[in-house]
């Protein structure tokens, strides 16, 4: 049974945000919020197709990389889409997946701290 790729995607990320919480005790509480801020800033960046995008930041994301979803709608769109963005912990750079519909994922931006 073949499965849809976009999917694969999805389960793939949440297996990866599933294992973060292991290399959270390394650093300090400062230093995972200024990595946070990084990763959002740069992901934020690398989607300007996006009409104000919203980012949920993976707290620790994997050893190699910061995890993140942006999620917007495209300039010019009547429907959100979400992308996939890795960020390189060593090299401090982001790469962007593709445009994935609603229909396929779905994210939900906890409310910001007051």
């Amino acid at each position: 049974m073949n499965m849809p790729h976009r999917p694969i995607l999805t389960l793939a990320f949440v297996a990866a945000t599933g294992f973060a919480a292991t290399g959270a005790q390394a650093s300090s509480g400062d230093a995972w919020e200024e990595f946070r801020a990084d990763v959002s800033e740069k992901c934020i960046a690398a989607a300007p197709s996006l009409d104000k995008p919203v980012v949920v930041v993976d707290p620790f994301g994997s050893e190699s990389f910061g995890l993140a979803l942006v999620s917007g709608k495209p300039k010019g769109a009547e429907n959100a889409v979400t992308q996939i963005c890795v960020y390189d912990k060593q090299k401090k750079t982001v790469e962007i997946g593709g445009e994935l519909a609603g229909d396929t994922v779905t994210v939900v931006a906890p409310p910001a701290d007051k």
